[in-house]
Formats: C-alpha cells, structure tokens, sequence
C-alpha cells in the first residue's frame, strides 16, 4: 500500500492530521464503527473523564484494528465526535500521542455533537483504515 499526503496548507500537519490521504495498491479496507469507552461486557466507562474514556476508546479502535489484522498505522481517516469541542482540545494529547507513537496522521475531522448514543459517554471515534 502506499500513502501520499495530500495537503494544499501545511498547518494541518502541525496539529497532527493530513488534509487528505491518497492511497493506492490497497487490497483491503476496513470501515470502523463509532467506538466509545465501553467495557468487553459492553458498559459505559470512566464517566466524566473525558482523557480516560478517549484513551479506552482509542484502545477499542485498536482493537478492531487488531482483529483485522491491522494497526493505527493502516488508519486513512479518523471522525472524531464529541460532546465537549474545548474539553477534548485539553486532552487532545491522548490522542495526538497515540497517532504519533504509530507514524500516522489520517484525515481528520472533529464535530462538536449534543450527546452520543450512549448516556454518559463524552467521545465516540469512527475511522476507516486500509491495508
């Protein structure tokens, strides 16, 4: 598989995320569903903590990722939804870390939502990854 940036400004990639990824000879793809900070038994976790429930929902989309035989590396394109726009941006390192630590900067997009689906929950990530 091969990446190209695609970014017609540079500020993105200072704040960690590509404006677009081109990717080419891929033979898989591997579309992830809004993951949350919610237990293996599937219950809500670390309420009120948006740094900790960012850092489990990063390890179940990792977890997706693994089942697929995949890592953050093969990530493209990464939603973030949040409750909270200024909260997530003082925790944002969680995340930039984790993406950083794994050599890719995807896609991005952030949207401040009213709630998620499940009560309680402050972060919900979707991605798609390519292999």
């Amino acid at each position: 598989m091969e990446r190209t940036a695609v970014n017609p400004v540079t500020w993105s990639t200072e704040l960690g995320f590509n404006q677009g990824e081109l990717v080419a000879g891929h033979t898989r793809t591997l579309f992830i569903s809004g993951q949350t900070a919610m237990s293996d038994a599937g219950k809500p976790e670390h309420g009120g903590d948006l740094a900790a429930q960012l850092a489990l929902s990063l390890d179940n989309l990792e977890a997706v990722l693994d089942r697929a035989d995949m890592s953050l590396a093969n990530l493209v394109r990464l939603n973030v939804y949040t409750t909270d726009v200024d909260l997530l941006f003082q925790h944002y390192g969680v995340l930039a870390g984790r993406l950083g630590a794994a050599g890719v900067t995807p896609s991005t997009t952030m949207l401040g939502v009213t709630r998620l689906a499940i009560p309680g929950q402050l972060v919900e990530l979707e991605g798609t990854a390519v292999a």
